[in-house]
């Protein structure tokens, strides 16, 4: 049996933001093809809303690039503070695996401490804990859907470029901060 080969991505971070910012956050997404940058797509999403997971499934659905990528990265299950990625539903709406990337697990006590005071926070956490505890992977730890196990290893081991977090990633991370402060910094 064939591998699947999951070459084309879109990485997804968001910008940074100041602690009491009220309203849109942007979200950069760094579209790949292998390890060659092929484009950029910016949406923006509510600060701790719940409008995450349908904005990055129409961003990617409405560019031209809907039918060039074949896998969606995520730093992370949330964007924009605590506004959580239904990675089953993002997976279900593109009919594309997703796979959620992290340098470290999240402290999920403390996750859902901070949900219980963001509105829908419990339904928040019900999509945190339906998507199952991350898992090591090639230094990293992921959560994963639509992939297995080792197909994830293989990406991350593929387009970890420079360090542990996959390229497409780092890329959005970079521009995202380019974005909202002028300039971009700091470690994914």
């Amino acid at each position: 049996m064939r591998q699947r080969v999951l070459a084309n991505t879109v990485g997804f971070d968001d910008a940074p933001f100041a602690r009491g910012h009220r309203g849109a956050v942007a979200v950069v997404g760094a579209v790949f093809a292998a390890k060659r940058l092929d484009g950029v797509l910016i949406a923006s999403v509510e600060k701790d809303g719940d409008d995450a997971t349908r904005v990055l499934a129409a961003t990617i659905a409405g560019s031209r690039f809907h039918e060039h990528v074949n896998l969606v990265l995520l730093q992370g299950v949330a964007l924009a503070g605590f506004n959580v990625v239904d990675a089953a539903a993002l997976h279900a709406a593109l009919r594309r695996p997703v796979l959620v990337v992290a340098r470290k697990p999240p402290d999920l006590p403390a996750v859902r401490r901070a949900l219980e005071r963001v509105p829908g926070g419990r339904e928040k956490w019900r999509l945190i804990e339906q998507l199952g505890a991350m898992e090591p992977c090639a230094g990293t730890y992921v959560q994963r859907v639509g992939l297995d196990a080792g197909e994830a290893r293989r990406v991350v081991e593929r387009l970890a470029i420079h360090g542990r977090i996959p390229e497409p990633l780092r890329v959005a991370h970079l521009i995202a901060g380019a974005v909202a402060r002028g300039v971009s910094r700091g470690r994914v």
